[in-house]
């Protein structure tokens, strides 16, 4: 059987003990109960074994020791022996002849029968069969016990124990059955006592796992993990995963994990290295075997299959708070074996996954993600001194090249550990030439621990993939080397994303790939040692002094697909094109500082990069096959002009010309119809861009920063539907961007700073995708710089009053945040106030606020015909797709000509609370044809409740302990004279006298905010606020009454229950609708105590 511990042989014996430790923890006083005949061993064998025991943290009961003064011998034994997991027995000579040792047998073995506990005899100068059938001199000693109890019956003195015909005590022979420990005069005692006590150890699970000789880094790491891992505070069961490359130390904090927790749990278990054991004979079977075995020290039970271990773990373990570490699992046939789902456990379980395959954490696979950090500089410092030198830190000649050393290794524990104990007692010279080895030839064990997850990847695209990245494409952008490869026909989008997920390789925050320096070396590591002395034979070439000899000596073969050479200095290096002639499989290729003479057809027609830094050339030669490039990057080139002759270039992707200072014109991208990023930076002669980029029907990307000779775009580039990204920062001749650039309908960034462009265009605000724009001075999202541009529009000094109303922005306008503003600056712009989606206004005092609140809301009903009259069609439209707008019902009141209408609005987050309230209040929206409407009133702490008669209700924003506002909620009962489809809804204001501050909303905003916009709504209110909440409705409604709910929630991770129905109010209204009446009704389960009962609801706060 597998086992992350290894088993004595004396544990065979145990093939038959169940430790049900559910039963037994439940009561248990003592962890061993030992019994054995005082006079034959107290002061010899069992003290050295009693002692042992303890010196081993093991709790052990012994007669002469712990029981209490006063007490009962006989009761005090009995409790203390069903009391422990597990009993030794010292058979010795004269154990049968006494009374009492025999009732404690028969008490062990009865507790041995019913609860599961563990027994291990010793047979201490006494053969087992002696015991097992009572003879020799320890059966004379037994039947000198029976001689001596003729008279009376034996069996009532020694409880359930009766003697056979054959004067034979069947405990006796049971327990001699057992097999144990045989402790003859030829044995040595001492190696005896050790492996009882190992073997105690190991059925107790008291054994630690071994860390580290210097666990330096473990605590933090370890910390961090156990707050994952008491997160919830709830019983339930979680699964945690640990995921990071090989050898950054998961299994090292996983075990530092186990052994700090282990033990707050009724089971544990460590199953170590599942990959490699995976793959054994049975290896699958006897990892479950063994998991059963840690939890319920159950070894009778044989798992035939993987279906039938799932079974039968799931049954064992579901009853159980347990803790599961299964190290390195590579498959989810492992995990799924092994950890089926969360129903598998008891309430409170924690299971912890190492893995380097992300994969296997995704979906609800586990609960939380732990990504192993590598170590920082103080820390790979330390751990590399104590293995190097023995000691925390370098000694004072190697603090130099230790820091070489460590910033090779790259934070990564392995290779800091593999390369101290190397460096370990070696002179500097010796550290000199093992690092400029390593540039060449990676360690070995590294290398081998490393490669484990190369060896795992499924396919040989996913492996092309990785060396292709390890040779040539670390630091560059993830989309653009997906291009390039799917243009290989390596499916890199699902390539590049098993090897993130397996750790090989990374994406930081601005997509550029990266790998660790050591993955990077184990990958080249692998091409190089295929072809060690022959660099001509590798798959792909990088290493300066191999190319250099393969194009000089012009040694290639069909066996290249990748080369690369970057030499420094401004004097090229001239290799002749014929070193290509047999290189037909070359499809990567990149250049610096590189020139070639000779004919270009002899470059591979499979090529598919072609990178030149510096390129010489003033064109690319005409017999270069073009037709199957996906990208070509000739940056700081000597290009006029691109080519001389066009070919069709269906597969090109990118072209790359930036830094070119002599390039004049851009192509005709009629022949390039696929391309998608075009970049053009700093190219400061270029005065010219084709108008066929109008056909660029896939292009996402143009940079055209700091072309400074550039003076005007071609019209056709605001055709392109499929742009995204257009850069013309640093183009100081460029000055105005046309009204079409609106059409552009995917545009999401637009950078142009630093050009002749003075105004920003309507066309850019009218925009319904630009997201992030630097332009005139402004900069940032969209969502942020809008409100500026159109505030700067609006200023006095600007005469585009003209404009702006002949503008079809209309409705489309952005968010307006107005700081410190003036009632004169107010006025200035009022007319526009009904086509702002929302305006935010920060005054001076309060009186500023009612004076400008008043000028919003007269302005509003000042404009609202007119504006009725243009928006009419679209209104009601949306009315019907809001869910921010709840609902709208209409009725005619009984003997009036009004028709009462009842709206929802809501202005914040969504929660459970909103749900529940949400939910009664459209239950209750019916209107009733005497013109009542019944609607929830305070359900503390859930919500509160404060209503006005007419269009406006002010309240105080209350306190609620623990809790925090999450949303708003208004009911408007309004009245029209006729039956129409319209709710009638203009603005919403929100006004915060405390705060000194104004929120205006159209309803179009209420409709389409996103979430952040939801948040500020109500994250402006604050306990004890003074806010007042007006609604805005079209002139031919007439607003009855307003009810606002303020809606609380607990902080996230806490929930509450709602346990009762709230009160409910009725609104009724006269035939006339000139007057309202509210009543108020309780409902039967309503508590007394209840805050309802203390508060009153207020039409305004004073």
């Amino acid at each position: 059987m597998y086992s992350s511990r290894a088993i004595p042989q004396h544990a065979e014996i145990l093939g038959d003990e169940v430790l049900d430790t559910e039963k037994l923890y439940a009561r248990r006083f003592h962890e061993v109960f030992l019994s054995f005949r005082g006079e034959d061993t107290r002061a010899s064998f069992t003290s050295h074994l009693h002692a042992s025991l303890q010196n081993a943290r093991i709790n052990v009961f012994k007669d002469d020791h712990s029981l209490q003064r006063g007490e009962d011998i006989s009761t005090s034994l009995l409790r203390a022996i069903e009391g422990s997991l597990i009993s030794v027995i010292v058979f010795s000579i004269n154990y049968a002849g006494s009374r009492w040792c025999l009732k404690e047998l028969v008490k062990i073995m009865e507790c041995r029968r019913t609860m599961g506990q563990i027994v291990l005899p010793v047979f201490y100068g006494v053969d087992p069969s002696e015991v097992r059938r009572q003879t020799g001199e320890f059966g004379k000693a037994f039947r000198n016990l029976l001689d001596k109890e003729k008279d009376e019956l034996l069996e009532w003195k020694l409880g359930i124990g009766c003697v056979n015909s054959q004067r034979q005590y069947p405990e006796l022979r049971e327990a001699a059955s057992l097999s144990g420990f045989v402790v003859l005069n030829s044995r040595n005692e001492s190696k005896v006592i050790k492996d009882i006590v190992e073997n105690v150890t190991r059925l107790l699970d008291k054994t630690d796992l071994f860390i580290a000789n210097n666990p330096v880094g473990v605590e933090s790491r370890v910390q961090d993990m156990i707050q994952l891992l008491e997160q919830d505070q709830s019983n339930n069961v979680l699964l945690l995963g640990m995921w990071g490359m090989g050898g950054v130390g998961k299994t090292t904090i996983a075990k530092a994990i186990y052994n700090e927790i282990g033990r707050n749990f009724e089971g544990r278990s460590f199953l170590a290295n599942i990959r490699e054991v995976w793959e054994q004979n049975v290896g699958q079977v006897n990892l479950q075997e063994q998991l059963l075995f840690d939890i319920c020290k159950e070894m009778t039970t044989k798992i035939q299959s993987i279906d039938n271990g799932k079974i039968i773990l799931k049954e064992r373990l579901c009853h159980k708070r347990i803790l599961i570490v299964l190290d390195d699992v590579n498959t989810l046939d492992q995990l799924n074996a092994l950890c089926g789902s969360h129903k598998w456990f008891g309430s409170g379980s924690r299971v912890i996954i190492t893995t380097r395959d992300r994969h296997i954490l995704r979906g609800n696979r586990v609960d939380q993600v732990y990504e192993m950090r590598n170590m920082d500089e103080k820390e790979s410092i330390e751990l590399f001194s104590w293995h190097a030198f023995k000691q925390a830190s370098p000694t004072e000649d190697f603090v130099g090249i230790s820091k070489n050393v460590v910033e090779y290794s790259g934070g990564l524990p392995l290779a800091l550990e593999v390369l101290g104990l190397y460096l370990f007692d070696r002179a500097v010279a010796e550290w000199h030439c093992v690092l400029e080895k390593l540039k060449r030839i990676p360690n070995d064990q590294v290398q081998k621990k490393l490669k484990i997850s190369y060896d795992g990847l499924s396919d040989d695209t996913e492996k092309e993939i990785f060396l292709d990245i390890a040779c040539f494409f670390i630091g560059m952008d993830r989309n653009d080397v997906m291009l390039i490869l799917n243009g290989c026909g390596l499916f890199a989008e699902i390539g590049i994303s098993i090897l993130i997920e397996r750790s090989l390789v990374t994406v930081d925050d601005k997509n550029k790939l990266g790998m660790h320096d050591l993955l990077r070396d184990m990958g080249r590591e692998i091409i190089r040692e295929k072809s060690p002395e022959e660099p001509e034979m590798r798959c792909r070439l990088w290493f300066h002094d191999d190319v250099h000899d393969v194009l000089s000596d012009q040694s290639g073969t069909k066996a290249i697909k990748g080369l690369a050479l970057k030499l420094p200095g401004a004097d090229p290096k001239c290799f002749s094109t014929n070193a290509f002639k047999k290189m037909t499989q070359l499809r990567l290729l990149q250049f610096a500082g590189v020139k070639l003479d000779g004919d270009f057809e002899y470059l591979s027609t499979k090529l598919r990069w072609l990178s030149w830094n510096k390129f010489p050339l003033t064109h690319i030669p005409t017999n270069l096959c073009r037709r199957n490039l996906v990208s070509i990057e000739l940056e700081s080139s000597n290009v006029k002009i691109l080519w001389k002759e066009a070919q069709m270039m269906g597969n090109l992707k990118i072209l790359n010309l930036s830094h070119s200072h002599y390039l004049t014109h851009t192509p005709d991208f009629s022949y390039m119809p696929n391309l998608e990023k075009l970049v053009l930076k700093d190219c400061p002669t270029l005065s010219k861009v084709s108008p066929s980029i109008g056909h660029l029907n896939k292009i996402l990307l143009i940079n055209l920063e700091n072309c400074i000779s550039l003076c005007n775009l071609p019209r056709s580039i605001y055709k392109l539907k499929s742009l995204k990204t257009l850069i013309l920062s640093g183009c100081i001749k460029i000055d105005k961007l046309e009204e079409d650039l609106e059409q552009m309908e995917s545009l999401t960034t637009l950078l142009a700073n630093n050009t002749a462009i003075t105004r920003v265009p309507f066309s850019v605000v009218r925009s319904q995708s630009i997201g992030y724009i630097s332009l005139c001075g402004y900069q940032g999202f969209s969502r942020d710089v809008f409100p500026s541009i159109i505030w700067s529009w609006m200023s006095p000094s600007n005469n585009l009053s003209s404009q702006f109303q002949t503008s079809s922005l209309m409705s489309s306008f952005a968010a307006l945040d107005v700081p410190s503003s003036s009632s004169d600056e107010l006025s200035a712009f009022s007319n526009h106030l009904p086509r702002l989606r929302s305006l935010w206004v920060d005054c001076k005092s309060e009186d500023q606020l009612s004076l400008d609140s008043k000028i919003i809301v007269d302005t509003l009903y000042a404009t609202v015909s007119k504006e009725l009259e243009s928006t009419a069609t679209t209104s009601q439209v949306s009315d019907m797709t809001t869910t921010l707008i709840q609902h709208c019902t209409q009725v005619q009141v009984l003997g009036s000509k009004h028709f009462l209408k009842s709206l929802l609005i809501q202005m914040g987050m969504d929660c459970q609370v909103t749900n529940i309230l949400k939910e009664k209040i459209l239950q209750n929206m019916d209107i009733n044809g005497s013109g009542g409407c019944l609607f929830p009133g305070d359900s503390y702490p859930d919500w509160l409740t404060f209503n006005s008669e007419g269009s406006s209700v002010t309240f105080k924003v209350p306190q609620v302990e623990g809790c925090n506002l999450k949303t708003m909620m208004c009911i408007v009962y309004t009245s029209t004279l006729d039956i129409t489809t319209k709710d009638g809804l203009k603005n919403m204001l929100v006004n915060n006298y405390t705060k000194a501050n104004i929120q205006l909303y159209k309803k179009e905003a209420l409709i389409s905010f996103k979430d952040e916009e939801k948040k500020r709504i109500v994250s402006s209110l604050e306990p004890g606020n003074k806010v007042e909440v007006v609604a805005v409705f079209e002139n031919n409604f007439f607003v009855k009454k307003i009810a606002v709910y303020l809606v609380f929630d607990k902080p996230i991770g806490k929930t509450r229950d709602l346990y009762y129905l709230p009160d409910l109010n009725d609104i009724a209204c006269s035939d006339d609708g000139s007057e309202c009446s509210i009543k108020r009704f309780l409902t039967q389960d309503e508590p007394t105590d209840d805050i309802n009962q203390n508060r009153k609801k207020k039409s305004r706060v004073e």
